[in-house]
């Protein structure tokens, strides 16, 4: 918006640009449940190998990893709206080519490991262009950051669920490649809200004042905001617990849960059925934090709840056959998930300076998922090699192990109490919740997932 004499002024205060980035977020959502779903299946059932699954999970998650270490000083030159408009329409292409070529005949397994890697390179930065806006918008929008992000996780949860039960009926009905064309028009759809809802916000544009392109000055904010990281004691924890939760929840996604479906449960709507059902758990768990978390300690439900979200899932599947056992147990595995994302996300904000959210955004994803890679590839051999009921249960030990962090390093304590962290964002504390261990960026300019604003490095199944 201009003012007169051409000068650009903020929109008056809306809802609107909000609403916009929850709605094109919950659209991406789920369009990737479709996809998560449909992509492990359609490897399956093209090749019928589990090892070749596990290939294609770790084509699609190291890209990822690349695209979030080096990401963070980019969106910021090119502009948070732009990223998230050009990269869901690269990947809106990528996804759709994969039926497309499939049907024509012309999709080698190497050129499918290809595309599942385009996306994984370029679905992370756009991701993270939306979810660093939250704080600006959720001030714009006269809401509170705690209630921001705790609608931002739920509406995406809801979205996931759906998109989940959606993939299952499609893959049943009409086959995998349809569950992928789906997917595909869910990333154009994201990309024309942004375009349409997003303009004239000034937070949503390229930063005018950062230093001209050079890979000195590139390097240096890198640094910056990995220095960050390395100092805030507690956001290294919750990297470094998050880091073996994605990877394991990787091998849990892309095919230790696929094959039990394949082999065990019935198929793909069992697959998208507790799929569906971990999705409305997430939802659930997420609303009533949002509504009644702030009368609880936080380092008490999360450290009770996350536990309980991991675990139980892979034991459950390990030891029997059930549909529904395995579903009762995603569906309390996912309310218990579900407080796990808007505590983490309240408190990154709150501890990580607006002036270094996208580049310390960039370190706390590539430390997150930095494993992802390793855990789907991981979990392929485990099924070929040993069996899918050891692989699981190697892996739902390991995910305890895990889990069990919070209740032995004092670091956890950081989380806060009661009622913590519904003052001012950007106070950057340390590690311990003191504050004042993490200086801002040497530059003047400053942890999604999502994943954010700085983006939460939150386990990627949740």
């Amino acid at each position: 918006m201009s003012a007169p004499g051409g000068r650009e002024t903020e929109p008056r205060a809306s809802r609107v640009p909000l609403t916009t980035v929850l709605g094109a977020n919950a659209v991406s959502a789920a369009g990737t449940a479709v996809s998560a779903v449909g992509i492990p299946w359609f490897v399956l059932q093209t090749t019928g190998s589990a090892g070749r699954a596990g290939v294609v999970a770790f084509c699609a998650t190291l890209p990822i990893v690349v695209s979030a270490v080096i990401g963070g000083p980019v969106i910021d030159r090119i502009g948070r709206r732009r990223v998230s408009i050009g990269t869901d329409a690269i990947c809106a292409v990528a996804v759709a080519a994969v039926p497309l070529l499939h049907r024509a005949g012309m999709l080698p397994f190497w050129a499918l490991c290809v595309l599942v890697g385009i996306v994984g390179l370029v679905h992370t930065p756009g991701k993270t262009a939306r979810y660093v806006l939250v704080p600006d918008l959720a001030a714009h929008a006269g809401t509170t950051l705690p209630r921001a992000a705790s609608l931002f996780d739920a509406v995406e949860r809801g979205a996931r669920m759906i998109g989940a039960a959606v993939a299952g009926v499609l893959i049943a009905v009409l086959g995998a490649q349809w569950a992928l064309l789906v997917d595909a028009a869910s990333f154009g759809l994201s990309a024309l809200l942004v375009a349409a809802g997003l303009r004239g916000i000034r937070s949503a544009e390229p930063v005018k004042a950062a230093a001209p392109v050079s890979l000195r000055t590139y390097g240096t904010e890198l640094r910056e905001g990995y220095a960050y990281l390395l100092k805030a004691r507690l956001l290294l924890a919750v990297v470094l617990m998050v880091m073996v939760m994605n990877g394991l929840d990787q091998g849990w996604v892309a095919v230790l849960l696929p094959v039990h479906a394949e082999q065990d449960l019935g198929g793909p709507t069992a697959l998208g059925v507790v799929s569906a059902v971990w999705g409305a758990g997430g939802l659930l768990g997420a609303l009533l934090y949002g509504a009644f978390g702030h009368r609880f300690s936080r380092y008490a439900v999360f450290a009770v709840c996350v536990v309980l979200c991991g675990a139980p899932r892979y034991a459950t599947a390990g030891l029997t056959d059930s549909t529904i056992a395995l579903a009762v147990t995603m569906g309390a595995a996912g309310l218990a998930a579900g407080a796990l994302n808007p505590i983490l996300t309240t408190v990154t904000y709150e501890r990580v300076p607006q002036a270094l959210r996208s580049r310390v955004s960039g370190a706390l994803t590539a430390g997150g998922e930095l494993t992802m890679p390793l855990g789907g590839l991981t979990a392929g051999l485990l099924v070929s090699g040993a069996g899918l009921g050891p692989a699981l249960l190697v892996m739902g030990g390991a995910y305890l192990l895990a889990t069990l962090s919070p209740l032995v390093f004092p670091v956890w304590r950081g989380l806060g109490g009661r009622g913590s962290g519904d003052g001012p964002t950007g106070a950057a504390e340390n590690g311990d919740g003191r504050g004042g261990d993490a200086e801002v960026s040497s530059s003047g300019r400053a942890l999604p997932g999502p994943a954010p604003a700085a983006r939460t490095p939150r386990p990627s199944a949740s």
